[in-house]
């Protein structure tokens, strides 16, 4: 009986710390979303009645009125910044105070995780200064000039995959595919020609290694990876010591082995092939450094956001081979599942609005006109301005990342100038919700109608700063922004230029999305034909 008791205090006692810990934005006098015992705000995603963008922007628009608001991750405080001037403060201005991604192991004082890891020592989730060494290094792969010459093993991809379909039509046979596949297998092979300097057509070879590997990799809901993440959460030093990485020690060994061999056999051939593991070898010679760019960034894409300072600075730092390799393991973490999900929204929003697709193919035609029937060039490619909008506007409507997410990396003083003056602590979690601010009638009018006009010359001055986030803000935004949209570019001009894309009998309108914790499934998939054009 006694022992009952003691268990029923401790229950007790456990309870009511918890609880104790959802106070902590009331005691503030922020606004707040109620948590859910233990599963904090997260639970709609945990028990999937939501999908992540529905979640996000059900949570800003809680308290439409505030400025910033209050969530937890499971029983831990996380920041809402919902104010488009806070945002660009923050991320930009204050950035020396949100300069890290929440890092895997979220014990704030666990920075160093070795430099055996793949995933832990890609771009994406390095930390302080070993992050700001390693941007300014490949900040140079990412520049126009470096890209003019990768853009040709882009454009060699999208012409094969492009040819595929045609010969099926050739054949006779109905071109009807899902579409999320079809760009999955694109961006693979983009990655394992820019990245892995190796050769696959996943259309042709639907089972090649370097797919199915790449597949295995990117499957972030099986068990084994979320046990994995869990304990890296709770008991991150023992994790460390155990050298515990997300993907396998199999895995790591295959894609590692593979770079290393392929540096070792240019290095003795005298092999030099305008890529990624190029880029990799020029930095390890030291013979590569951030030029001016000749170009404004934003003649790129409306999308792309700029180099800043910190990439275009210098440092002294010699990276071991471990490391550089894991920055061509960054294409499949950061690259693959973001640029085909894109192309998949893109290619829903042509298919439903034909007068949209239209449109953009006679802006093909007349380049393909200029060019004398040669393949589209990087230049022509970036002149494109219909085809630009309708890819921003995608990016809007459809953000591949529902919020940028940074950790707070000393005490920051949040305040508002209107009576909110708040301390937002060091190894805090503060997000900015991308879609959210995308679809906010306030700053976009018709939210949910993909209108490419939006991004026409004439408006596209009207968007207001920091409420166009697809690629993130500040210093820490994607570094491969504008080799992403190149890859998205080039496979719709070659497959709109050969192709209609219409409704087969599988199409689903309106999509709909997949109540899931992590990334963005259209349930069922996005199915259409391609119907060759005359």
């Amino acid at each position: 009986m006694f022992a009952l008791a003691v268990l029923a205090g401790i229950i007790l006692l456990w309870y009511f710390r918890i609880n104790q810990k959802y106070q902590y934005f009331k005691t503030r006098g922020i606004p707040f979303v109620k948590p859910t015992f233990l599963l904090g705000s997260g639970a709609p995603l945990l028990l999937k009645k939501k999908d992540i963008l529905q979640h996000v922007r059900d949570i800003y628009q809680t308290h439409p009125t505030a400025k910033i608001i209050g969530l937890f991750d499971f029983t831990s405080p996380v920041w809402m910044v919902r104010d488009p001037d806070a945002i660009k403060q923050m991320g930009v201005k204050d950035f020396d105070h949100f300069s890290d991604h929440t890092p895997i192991y979220t014990r704030g004082d666990v920075e160093d995780i070795g430099t055996e890891s793949l995933f832990g020592n890609s771009l994406l989730l390095l930390r302080g200064q070993k992050w700001r060494d390693m941007r300014a290094t490949l900040s140079p792969a990412f520049t126009g000039s470096k890209l003019r010459h990768m853009f040709e093993l882009i454009s060699e991809c999208s012409q094969s995959m492009v040819e595929f379909f045609r010969e099926e039509a050739k054949a006779g046979k109905r071109l009807e595919y899902e579409m999320k596949d079809v760009f999955s297998r694109f961006s693979n092979d983009v990655i394992a020609s820019v990245a892995f300097g190796i050769k696959v057509d996943s259309l042709r070879e639907r089972e090649n290694e370097f797919f199915v590997k790449g597949k295995e990799l990117m499957n972030f809901q099986n068990m084994k990876t979320v046990v994995k993440v869990l304990l890296m959460r709770m008991s991150p030093r023992l994790m460390i010591k155990l050298k515990m990485d997300i993907s396998s020690a199999e895995m790591n060994a295959y894609f590692r082995g593979m770079i290393m061999d392929n540096m070792k056999q240019r290095q003795q051939h005298g092999i030099v092939r305008n890529d990624m593991i190029n880029i990799l070898m020029q930095v390890r010679r030291g013979e590569i450094e951030h030029q001016k760019e000749e170009q404004a960034s934003t003649e790129a894409g409306f999308a792309v956001v700029g180099e800043s300072s910190i990439g275009k600075s210098s440092h002294n730092r010699v990276w071991s081979d471990n490391e550089l390799a894991a920055q061509c393991f960054l294409f499949f973490i950061a690259g693959s599942d973001t640029v085909s999900t894109c192309l998949t929204f893109v290619s829903y929003e042509l298919l439903i609005n034909p007068d949209i697709q239209d449109k953009l193919y006679q802006e093909i035609v007349a380049v393909d006109r200029s060019l004398d029937g040669k393949p589209v060039s990087y230049e022509a490619l970036q002149k494109m301005q219909y085809m630009d909008m309708v890819v921003s506007e995608s990016l809007r409507l459809w953000p591949p990342a529902p919020f940028v997410d940074r950790f707070c990396v000393k005490d920051y003083l949040y305040n508002d100038e209107q009576g909110t003056r708040v301390q937002i602590h060091k190894n805090q979690l503060v997000w900015f919700p991308t879609t959210a601010l995308h679809h906010d009638p306030k700053y976009y009018p018709d939210p949910f109608k993909f209108d490419p006009e939006r991004f026409s010359e004439e408006n596209r001055d009207k968007i207001r700063p920091g409420t166009y986030l697809p690629f993130g803000v500040g210093p820490r935004a994607c570094i491969g922004s504008r080799f992403a949209l190149l890859e998205v570019k080039v496979i719709l001009y070659n497959l709109l230029r050969h192709f209609t894309l219409v409704r087969s009998e599988q199409t689903k309108v309106p999509l709909k999305l997949e109540s899931k914790m992590i990334g963005i499934k259209i349930a069922g998939g996005v199915w259409l034909e391609f119907k060759p054009r005359e």
